[in-house]
């Protein structure tokens, strides 16, 4: 499924598939084992994400980044996409928004140690009434020196690994309130309770869990940007997100159909080959047009945001993508499963593991019925040919 890519995209795929190469022999120990590995091969996948440049993709060469293009970065979370088990998240990464949003002495302390993997960070943003909304009701009222947090955060991904959060809440000063701001916040801070941690479908070992904030202290000095950025810089996060999942699960299918194919042209069924079943064919026809179509979406996604498209319309875009690319692979893994037959609900098998990874795909960073609704609303506002 050839797309003409320039040469550096190109590099930056077969750095990629280094890292995936390590990374891939492990998926069936880390299923057995709850998302695990031994912490030693763990500690190496780490390091060698960090040495690649891969923990810095998005960080400008003036500070030690990579300072990938949004084409580049595509293509490496689309390789990266391949593995299950989430053993590529094994690395940090922080966004080029947070470089806008912090002041110098917040870059020092937070963004810089996250490229170097002496820190790590995870988002308490969604809220158990909230969901996709965004709906912030947490709080962050204003006292001397500082906000006093109160409130609860759902899914907060990869705290497990994590020794500090960008938290959301609603500033009041008084019975007046203000904005929405996000804040940095050190996990060891005092009034922070972790509530539980759910099972979920997938077994990674980064996290979802729930936490409680009582009365908790956070310095002036914490805040990003203003009291009234808040939201703004989620939903720069929530853009970036969209496009890499949307990659990842190009990523997925691409595995998916591959594996299926081979499967079916080895499988011997009533004297010849599941492959020569036009049934079979007829799914493999689908999952490849549908992935391909997905692709051509994706790619120019990302290329709008190096052209530095309209903003509001690299928003619904990214809503597109994303929407349209989970689906995909939602329906790619249902019908390798099926062609997969008792071994696709193995889990030891690929089809197996993807069919309920990439289910979560469909309802983090957004809903396919708010990512509707996001698209609905643009073109109601701005038309067709603006979107």
């Amino acid at each position: 499924m050839h797309i003409n890519l320039p040469d550096d995209v190109k590099e930056w795929i077969k750095t990629a598939e280094s890292f995936l190469e390590e990374t891939k022999p492990w998926e069936v120990e880390a299923e057995m084992n709850s998302g695990k590995v031994p912490e030693e091969i763990d500690s190496k996948h780490r390091q060698m994400a960090i040495d690649l440049g891969l923990s810095s993709m998005d960080m400008p060469k003036s500070i030690g980044g990579k300072e990938l293009s949004n084409l580049q970065q595509v293509a490496v979370w689309e390789v990266l996409g391949r593995s299950t088990n989430a053993l590529t998240w094994c690395f940090s990464e922080p966004q080029r928004w947070m470089l806008e949003a912090c002041n110098e002495e917040q870059i020092k302390k937070y963004i810089l140690p996250i490229m170097d993997g002496s820190r790590h960070e995870c988002y308490a943003i969604t809220e158990s009434e909230s969901g996709s909304e965004l709906d912030v009701s947490a709080t962050a009222k204003k006292v001397d020196g500082g906000y006093i947090v109160n409130g609860e955060k759902w899914y907060v991904t990869g705290a497990n690994h994590a020794d500090f959060f960008f938290i959301q809440a609603v500033i009041q000063d008084g019975d007046d309130v203000i904005g929405d701001a996000l804040f940095f916040l050190d996990m060891d801070q005092e009034g922070i309770e972790h509530v539980r941690t759910p099972l979920f479908s997938h077994t990674f070992d980064s996290h979802h869990p729930i936490y409680k904030f009582h009365d908790v202290f956070i310095p002036d000095e914490n805040l990003i940007g203003s009291e009234e950025d808040g939201m703004s810089y989620s939903l720069a996060w929530f853009r970036r997100e969209r496009l890499m999942i949307a990659a990842r699960c190009c990523g997925a299918a691409a595995r998916l159909i591959e594996e299926a194919t081979e499967f079916a042209q080895a499988r011997k069924v009533k004297g010849g080959l599941l492959s020569e079943q036009q049934a079979i064919q007829f799914m493999l026809a689908d999952s490849v047009t549908e992935l391909w179509a997905t692709r051509l979406m994706l790619y120019e996604t990302a290329m709008a945001h190096d052209r530095e498209d309209d903003v509001k319309a690299l928003h619904y875009r990214c809503s597109a993508v994303k929407l349209y690319a989970s689906e995909m692979a939602n329906k790619v893994a249902d019908r390798v499963v099926q062609i997969f037959g008792g071994r696709g609900y193995m889990r030891e098998f690929a089809a197996e593991r993807f069919y309920r990874e990439l289910r979560v795909d469909r309802i983090w960073e957004g809903t396919s019925e708010v990512q509707r609704l996001i698209i609905a609303g643009g073109l109601l506002k701005k038309g067709l040919k603006d979107l």
